[in-house]
């Protein structure tokens, strides 16, 4: 007998902080080459599984809006400056919207990540699933947020603090990605 097939997973890319030890909003940066990191965050979660994406922003909102793919949505995040509590929210709150089991996160500032850590993550979709894949046992993202969570997980998340307390409590599943990449963010140019 096949194994199950896993439930619907829909992307969150958070893009909406001012990134102030990065000298301006990471939504508006790009690779040497140009490319907009908004659109390889967009594409690592398409072609990881993801059937529709989200895309918060808030700092440089007109700027960063151009720069987003066509076809993934955008939310706009009026009190992104309280910190990353308010786009996890606000992206939650525009998949809750939607039908899909889960949702998988997924910070601009990972220019780097490949479709297959997102794909890792996406297999484990279903409403009451938690993971995050950690590099070398460090936990990181992508992460994994099952509908069943969304509500706990929008209560809980304050100011900069995002997700991570809300997945040790409830003993997340830890998926190793350290064999697909780094796993590191960008937090200088």
């Amino acid at each position: 007998m096949p194994a199950a097939l896993p439930g619907t997973v829909s992307g969150l890319v958070l893009a909406a902080g001012a990134g102030r030890r990065f000298g301006g909003p990471k939504a508006l940066a790009r690779t040497a080459a140009g490319t907009p990191w908004l659109a390889l965050a967009v594409r690592a979660l398409r072609e990881g599984g993801c059937r529709d994406v989200v895309v918060a922003l808030g700092a440089g909102f007109d700027e960063a809006a151009v720069l987003v793919p066509a076809g993934a949505a955008i939310v706009r995040v009026d009190e992104w400056a309280t910190g990353v509590a308010a786009s996890l929210r606000a992206g939650l709150e525009v998949a809750a919207s939607g039908s899909s089991d889960a949702v998988v996160v997924l910070p601009v500032d990972t220019p780097d990540v490949p479709a297959t850590a997102v794909a890792r993550l996406a297999r484990r979709a279903e409403p009451g699933a938690l993971a995050q894949a950690t590099y070398e046992g460090a936990p990181g993202h992508p992460v994994l947020l099952g509908r069943a969570h969304w509500p706990g997980i929008s209560a809980a998340v304050t100011g900069d603090l995002g997700a991570r307390p809300y997945l040790i409590a409830r003993e997340a599943d830890l998926v190793e990605c350290g064999d697909l990449w780094s796993g590191a963010d960008r937090d200088t140019r």
